[in-house]
């Protein structure tokens, strides 16, 4: 279960939301909302234990995740808006190092299969270089076809990626959900997670 109790973020003295109360059981997912330069990412962040917040705490299974440090983290995949690739590694080899980072050792085979999941057979040897800024937004989400982290924190997943990926991205997360995972995300557009209605957090000052 995670909690988010009366959260605040502030970024130097500017105040960015406040107030923030939610409970995620096991199969549920959190879709947050707001205007511009509200805090969506920070919040995202925060999740992460990548910041502190101003006043509040998060809690893991009752536990404050500042307390778990580590251990919390090994929960988490967190896909940032930016995909985050190195340009001379291939699509294969940048999903290579992101599972190691995970503490995973897929084969090539099975990378292989995780990016023509999203669309990109025939491009997991090319260098992030030279994909479209959708393809490395793909490369990114293919982290998501094997992942075991229970927690997934993704920011703005499904923008600048065509109909059939956002379908294929939807049924992952259904998946994950339907696994006892948890699922927190952004988006200026509305989320249709089959079979599995979300809750809506609208951030506000």
């Amino acid at each position: 279960m995670l909690t988010l109790h009366d959260l605040a973020c502030a970024k130097g003295e500017r105040l960015l939301f406040k107030g923030v109360h939610c409970t995620l059981e096991r199969g549920a997912w959190l879709h947050v909302t707001g205007a511009n330069g509200i805090g969506k990412t920070s919040l995202l962040r925060l999740l992460c234990g990548l910041s502190p917040p101003a006043t509040g705490e998060i809690r893991w299974d009752g536990e404050p995740i500042h307390a778990l440090g580590e251990t919390w983290r090994r929960q988490l995949l967190y896909i940032g808006h930016d995909s985050g690739l190195q340009g001379m590694l291939s699509a294969r080899e940048n999903l290579r190092v992101a599972a190691a980072l995970a503490g995973s050792r897929p084969s090539d085979t099975e990378l292989t299969a995780a990016l023509a999941r999203l669309g990109l057979a025939g491009r997991a040897h090319l260098p992030a270089r030279f994909l479209s800024q959708g393809q490395k937004r793909r490369v990114a989400l293919a982290r998501l076809v094997d992942s075991a982290a229970p927690v997934w924190v993704l920011d703005e997943p499904f923008v600048a990626i065509d109909g059939e990926a956002l379908q294929v991205l939807s049924g992952l997360i259904a998946v994950h959900l339907e696994r006892g995972g948890l699922a927190v995300l952004t988006s200026h557009q509305a989320v249709d997670i089959p079979g599995r209605p979300g809750q809506l957090l609208e951030l506000t000052r």
